[in-house]
This record gives structure tokens, sequence and C-alpha cells, in this order.
């Protein structure tokens, strides 16, 4: 057992090998947020992230503490951003109807919604279809732990329970699933945004896209991860 000074000692050493990745997240996130946000908000979350990930990482998970704690980082990180209420309710509604049209094209035809298709649901014009998605792009900003939230509501009250860390295991391989079932522009939209930390310009240079068009692929692949986990989100 750590004696309580010991306990402190080990947090220090923690936050200064792994202030630089809190830091690196944080501007990371920065840059697409808006400019109410602060860098210092950011990282004092992301320091509660990473103490948060040292006291439950568990190494015969087999993930390294680094991606680990990332996860743990980024989460806090937009927990806080969310507590600021920054984004419109309008958006919150637009991103759900957005997503339940995606449901209900692919229920209906069995295969991936295409955007005219989901335009058409909506009763809307292509153009008019693309600014909801640029403007959910623009105010919110989605985490893989956001996809079981509908936007407005908070999931703490389900942090202590027992069965949690059980069905948050059982969705991130449903999660997986479903991102490997994505389109093939949309899957690689999201590995160059997440995994290889692009931003919306330098990830339009490698499709050949241009930047508000990377902004409609991530905000609709956003919305039909959500549509094809609303059993999660809605059980």
């Amino acid at each position: 057992m750590y004696s309580k000074a010991q306990a402190q000692e080990s947090q220090q050493m923690l936050i200064e090998r792994h202030g630089p990745l809190v830091k690196r997240i944080a501007y990371h996130l920065l840059a697409r947020l808006p400019a109410n946000v602060q860098v210092e908000d950011l990282m004092q979350a992301g320091m509660i992230g990473l103490l948060e990930a040292a006291k439950k990482y568990d190494a015969s998970k087999g993930a390294s503490f680094e991606t680990y704690a990332g996860i743990r980082i980024r989460g806090a990180m937009l927990d806080e951003v969310r507590k600021g209420d920054w984004a419109p309710r309008s958006v919150h509604r637009n991103s759900r109807m957005v997503s339940e049209a995606i449901r209900t094209v692919e229920a209906r035809l069995g295969r991936d919604a295409k955007d005219q298709e989901v335009a058409a649901e909506l009763e809307l014009s292509l153009e008019e279809y693309y600014g909801i998605l640029n403007d959910t792009q623009g105010s919110r900003l989605f985490s893989f732990d956001d996809l079981l939230q509908d936007g407005e509501h908070d999931d703490a009250s389900h942090q202590g329970e027992p069965a949690h860390g059980l069905e948050d295991e059982r969705f991130q391989q449903a999660l997986a699933e479903a991102i490997a079932q994505l389109p093939e522009r949309e899957r690689l939209v999201l590995a160059l945004y997440y995994d290889e930390e692009l931003n919306l310009k330098e990830i339009g240079a490698v499709l050949g896209v241009s930047e508000s068009r990377v902004s409609q692929l991530h905000s609709q692949c956003a919305a039909r991860l959500r549509a094809r986990l609303a059993d999660w989100r809605l059980g």
C-alpha cells in the first residue's frame, strides 16, 4: 500500500512525465473549438483526466498507458467543454434529426444512405443538408464516448454503477464494428482525424476535396454512427 506521501509523489511524477501529452491534446482540440474556449481550461481538465487514468489503468487489458490516458484526457476535456453548453439547442436537434433520417433510410434500403437520400428523407435540398452538416461540425466535436449520448444529457449518473464498466466494454466492441462498416471515405476521415490527428484542411489535401467537404463528411460520419448505435443510446 502506498502512503499518502508516496501517492502524491507518484501523481506528481505522472503529471511531469505526461504533461506534454495533455498539452498536445489540448492544443489539438482547441483548433476545432469556438474562440471562447480557453486552452488553460482544457489543460486543467486534461490533468484531472490524466490522474483518473492513473488510478484506473489496468495493464492486463493490453492497451499502453499512453493510449488509455489519451482517451481519458480527451474525454475529460470534452466534458469540460460540454459544461459550457456553447452549442445551440438547434444544433443538437439537427444532429439527432440527421441521425434519425440516416437510420430510417438505411433500414429501408439495407445499405449505406447516400447524401441525396438523407436530404430527401429530411425534405431538404442537398445544399440545405450540407449546411446542417457544416453547422454541426462547427459546434459539436464528438468523441467516441459522446456517441452514447444525445448531446444534451449527462451520463454522470451511471459512473458509479457496477455494470457500467462491462457495458462500456461491450459498447466499445459494438462501436469498433460500426466503424468497420462505415463507407470507405468516412472511415478514412475518422482515421486521419483521430488517429493521425490531421486537421480538416490537411485531410482535404489527402482526399483531394475542400475543407468544407471534409467537415460535411465528418459530421455525416458522426450522425451515421449515432444512427447505427441508437439501440445503445436509447437502451
